[in-house]
């Protein structure tokens, strides 16, 4: 990836250029900085970086004249409104430069991906369709079926089946592509923030309010709003959301007027949205609002042969990403990719593979997973109580059951290290799950420290 960094601040560009190491950053120097040079990086680089080194409007105005090329604002302690106004003008991320390099590297990577979707050139798409993943093949034509439309969207599918890429694809096929997806991670917000964060507020509406601030639906007018992990949405916040699908308009909080915002909602979950519905987690009627159109997404267990050809081509990519000879699977990793779980699912066949090239001492890959807790992860399951069925077959399995299972069985004849060594966790981890569970040790056992 070619990119193009102006930063004022010296030490800075060193991190940065050593944070991206695999990228080819080219740094500009001060005498660069005129506006009228800058439009022609368009033609010469993947992505611009823009350190704090203009002023606001000027930032803005530029990342207008460089579309469509991916610009990613660096700004110092960013408020909310410089954010919504940069994004406004098109920049695809907006960081603060306080943050660590590398997780600043991870952003500008995803930036550059999110906005080669939004231009349908994105070599991500294969991430979801390689040559032979006819599983996948439903799942792409409903995302261009669904895409066209302003419905209300609900993605379905455990963590790390792409669910956020499947967003972003359905926003690249509607008519709010050019306008940048406004992302909200439910489950990263806390309780305490999220309807300020959603909806805004105004200036004296409590205490720190010292200014209006717009919130997150009312950043989304006229492009797409994206709700990652829904499920976790706190209920209060729940009612707020409900009466904006119904009504199309919001009220920061402290404010007389409400203002009405039009966006394209699209939601996504790992969890069983009915019967968090029907234990009262999670309001019904929002569940049937937004369970308008439903894509699930399948896990990589049911992909099949499939699962091998996606390994493959992360192979070949990782390969040229990380400079190394492209390389093979040997028989028995083949054996290994079809029969594992992966509870993780892509994002976790990514990692074995990336980690498997890396410490590649032959010409054959061998893959190094995971032995003990595999059993692939479920959506959430009533809960049962402690006392489990023992005689389940493994298939059918959730990874609770199969920890109870498991530690029911062999207890007696482990001690706590050697129980935690078998499921591939810690120590503290196994105690945890004990105390969630209900499953204190009973009596210690030899060898076992206190």
């Amino acid at each position: 990836m070619q990119i193009r960094l102006l930063e004022d601040d010296p030490a800075l560009r060193k991190v940065f250029v050593a944070a991206l190491s695999d990228c080819n950053v080219a740094v500009m120097p001060e005498h660069v900085s005129g506006s009228e040079e800058r439009p022609q990086w368009r033609s010469d680089c993947d992505l611009v970086m823009l350190g704090q080194h203009d002023e606001a409007d000027h930032l803005t105005s530029l990342t207008r004249a460089l579309w469509p090329t991916p610009v990613v604002i660096l700004l110092s302690a960013p408020s909310t409104a410089s954010v919504v106004e940069a994004m406004r003008a098109g920049a695809t991320n907006v960081l603060d430069r306080s943050l660590d390099a590398h997780l600043i590297a991870q952003s500008i990577r995803a930036s550059f991906e999110a906005q080669q979707i939004r231009l349908g050139a994105s070599t991500t798409q294969h991430y979801f369709y390689p040559e032979n993943c006819r599983a996948m093949h439903d799942l792409q034509a409903s995302i261009h079926r669904i895409g066209k439309t302003d419905s209300t969207a609900l993605i379905v599918g455990e963590t790390g089946t792409g669910k956020e890429l499947v967003a972003l694809q359905l926003h690249a096929a509607s008519a709010r592509h050019d306008q940048n997806m406004v992302t909200v991670n439910c489950a990263a917000i806390p309780e305490t923030l999220i309807e300020s964060e959603l909806f805004g507020y105004e200036k004296g509406a409590f205490t720190g309010a010292t200014s209006n601030r717009m919130g997150l639906i009312e950043a989304a007018h006229n492009s797409t709003l994206f709700l990652d992990e829904i499920g976790e949405l706190p209920l209060a916040a729940q009612a707020r959301l409900l009466r904006f699908i119904q009504e199309g308009e919001i009220r920061r909080i402290g404010a007389i007027k409400s203002t009405k915002v039009n966006i394209r909602l699209i939601c996504a979950t790992h969890r069983r949205l009915d019967e968090l519905a029907q234990s009262n987690a999670f309001r019904q009627d929002l569940y049937y609002r937004i369970n308008v159109l439903r894509l699930d997404i399948p896990p990589l267990r049911e992909r099949g042969p499939d699962i091998a050809a996606m390994a493959n081509w992360f192979a070949t990519q990782l390969a040229d990403k990380l400079d190394m000879p492209p390389r093979a699977f040997s028989k028995n990793s083949l054996e290994q990719i079809a029969h594992h779980p992966w509870p993780g699912n892509v994002r976790e066949l990514q990692n074995a593979v990336e980690r498997a090239l890396v410490m590649c001492d032959d010409s054959l890959l061998a893959l190094d997973l995971p032995v003990g807790l595999d059993q692939p992860e479920r959506t959430i399951t009533p809960d049962r109580g402690p006392e489990k069925r023992i005689d389940d077959s493994a298939d059918e399995l959730s990874l609770e059951d199969y920890f109870q299972r498991f530690v029911l069985q062999h207890q007696d004849a482990m001690n706590e290290t050697e129980l935690a060594q078998k499921l591939g966790i810690s120590r503290k981890s196994l105690w945890e799950r004990r105390q969630r569970f209900g499953m204190p040790r009973t009596k210690p056992k030899a060898g076992d420290s206190v």
